[in-house]
């Protein structure tokens, strides 16, 4: 039976254009809903209706589309924006299958695909030993098909968007953005940021090395977006602000007195937060002079081989940390805060009984992931964008991988190797 796929909102680039000219060549159909400008420009003449008015009218105006459509599938990026909110809701009492895009939980060559939630709305189970029962059943990935990923195509599609948006007033007067600022605002704190990243990076080498080398242990906060999802919906800070607060308060009172905490700002930061500002008043107050080092620049693998540990609240860099063997544990919802993997206990306690993860189960866990979760490819460039859209055929199977894993192996109905002897 020929499939009806809505297209929501995509990632800034043509992949979700270019996955709906591979659904129809296969003989689907696909309609997409624009929600601003920058939608039209890269959806481009294939077909779509428009949405002008505000969030506030959206929910009749979608369950008078899904009365008048067939729709069979939902197809959109981020689970959490609030154009796609109320169109999961439908399409989950419609029985319309709903297929959620994000960025790769495994990086780089991957893209997440799910359904019915990415991140903390993810249907993967929160017991391991699934994971080391299942494991021997799947095939063995490692790393994928190298995509390519290029980051100064990816800002050239993010420009080119953001312009497109510029006829918003015009086109789609009830539009407003999901992010935290408007873009000509995150431009602004981009480009104060990137000017100056070339006089930190000496800097921030010898910091690395220092703490590489020094005999003092470390442990690694690395930042993640002020406004991402995953912190202001996923977890109880809100913001990066009030994380830092939270975890230096609990370093100065519970670390060893002579380790040091490392501060690894976001890549893809605005600069609209003024971190330094912030944790020298912060050191100030709770005594830390010379205990917590600030990067504004330098790779976390670089920092791995030789850090106590890692705190993060549900950052994919958690699972970047996991595959180098750091202790780890999550402030947040992430779906590989589990036992064996990350610490369960109080932060107060982490610094001084820091376990190191069980590496079999990771092995387990994160082959599992890719199997049913991952697509190997990326959103941005054009061999990434080709590899993605052949790779995201799993979109026409009655059940995805993980439905089908789960329902020839339910959770907690298996009992696999202690994690002990895992190790």
């Amino acid at each position: 039976m020929t499939r009806h796929f809505l297209f929501l909102q995509g990632v800034a680039s043509p992949f979700f254009g270019r996955l709906a000219d591979h659904l129809r060549a296969r003989g689907e159909r696909t309609t997409k809903i624009n929600f601003c400008a920058g939608d039209r420009a890269y959806w481009g003449m294939r077909p779509a209706v428009s949405y002008r008015g505000t969030v506030d009218g959206l929910d009749d105006y979608l369950k008078q589309i899904f009365a008048e459509n067939d729709f069979t599938d939902l197809v959109l990026f981020g689970s959490h924006r609030p154009v796609h909110r109320p169109a999961i809701a439908l399409a989950e009492a419609a029985n319309v299958r709903v297929h959620v895009f994000e960025e790769g939980y495994v990086r780089p060559n991957w893209v997440t695909l799910e359904r019915g939630g990415v991140n903390a709305d993810s249907l993967l189970p929160r017991d391991p030993d699934w994971y080391l029962y299942v494991d021997p059943q799947l095939p063995r990935y490692a790393d994928g098909q190298t995509a390519h990923s290029d980051i100064r195509i990816r800002a050239a599609h993010d420009l080119a968007y953001h312009a497109s948006n510029g006829l918003n007033p015009l086109l789609y007067p009830g539009y407003r953005t999901h992010r935290p600022h408007v873009a000509a605002v995150e431009y602004a704190g981009w480009l104060r940021r990137f000017s100056a990243l070339a006089w930190r990076r000496k800097n921030d080498r010898r910091r690395i090395h220092a703490v590489n080398t020094g005999t003092d242990p470390f442990f690694i906060l690395p930042l993640q977006l002020n406004g991402d999802t995953q912190i202001t919906l996923n977890s109880r800070y809100g913001g990066m602000p009030r994380l830092i607060d939270t975890v230096l308060r609990c370093f100065a009172v519970h670390a060893p007195a002579q380790s040091k905490l490392v501060i690894k700002n976001h890549p893809l930061d605005t600069g609209l937060v003024d971190y330094p500002a912030l944790l020298t008043g912060l050191e100030r107050e709770l005594g830390l002079a010379g205990r917590v080092i600030y990067l504004e620049t330098g790779l976390l693998p670089d920092l791995l081989e030789h850090a106590a540990g890692v705190v993060t609240v549900n950052s994919t860099a958690g699972m970047i940390a996991l595959a180098h063997g750091r202790p780890m544990i999550t402030l947040g919802a992430a779906i590989y805060d589990l036992p064996g993997l990350t610490f369960q206990g109080q932060l107060r306690d982490f610094w001084e009984n820091a376990e190191q993860p069980v590496r079999r189960l990771f092995r387990a866990f994160r082959n599992t992931v890719i199997h049913t979760t991952q697509v190997n490819g990326d959103f941005y460039t054009r061999r990434g964008i080709a590899m993605a859209v052949t790779n995201s055929d799993r979109l026409l199977a009655p059940q995805s991988p993980l439905q089908e894993l789960m329902a020839l192996y339910p959770p907690n109905t298996h009992t696999a190797d202690t994690r002990e002897s895992a190790r």
